[in-house]
Order: C-alpha cells, then structure tokens, then sequence
C-alpha cells in the first residue's frame, strides 16, 4: 500500500513527513467540541483517495459511546480544563 515511499526523493519524503505531522498536530491539537468531530481532513493526507464508508450508530448507542468517550477524558486528563461553551454550528 506503501509501494510509492521507495521512489521517493530525500525531498519528497521530508515533505511527506512534515504534511502527515501537520496533520496530526491539527488533530491532537483539537479541543473542545472538536474532540467528537469526525476527521475526514485527517483521513485525506493518506496518498489513497477513497469515500470512506462510515457506519453510524443509532442514538442510544451513539450517546453511550460519547459518555464513554467524555469518562476515558476524565481518568486520562483528569487536570484538563472544563470550559461550558455550547456547540456553535
């Protein structure tokens, strides 16, 4: 899947790579609502462009994962700060 990095240049690679940890700064650097986003900026950096086929899950479901989500913040990041801002659309 890979194949294309070995016919690359010094060059091309450290472009390459400076691209990809754009990328996942912009990712890691996300807070607040923007943690629960779905990512497809991050998805487009790899060279195979495809429509990625998401499955979602129905409400319940969804908002069982999203309060499990926002539990595993409090035991990773328990120091994080806690901010009341609604989403804005």
């Amino acid at each position: 899947m890979d194949e294309d990095l070995e016919h690359f240049t010094r060059e091309q690679l450290i472009e390459e790579v400076r691209k990809l940890r754009a990328g996942i700064r912009e990712h890691r650097d996300s807070t607040q609502h923007e943690l629960c986003w779905h990512h497809p900026q991050l998805w487009s950096l790899l060279p195979e462009k495809i429509d990625p086929q998401i499955a979602v899950p129905d409400w319940p479901q969804f908002l069982r994962g999203c309060v499990r989500y926002r539990e595993s913040l409090d035991r990773q990041r328990p120091d994080a700060p806690r901010v009341n801002d609604e989403f804005q659309s």
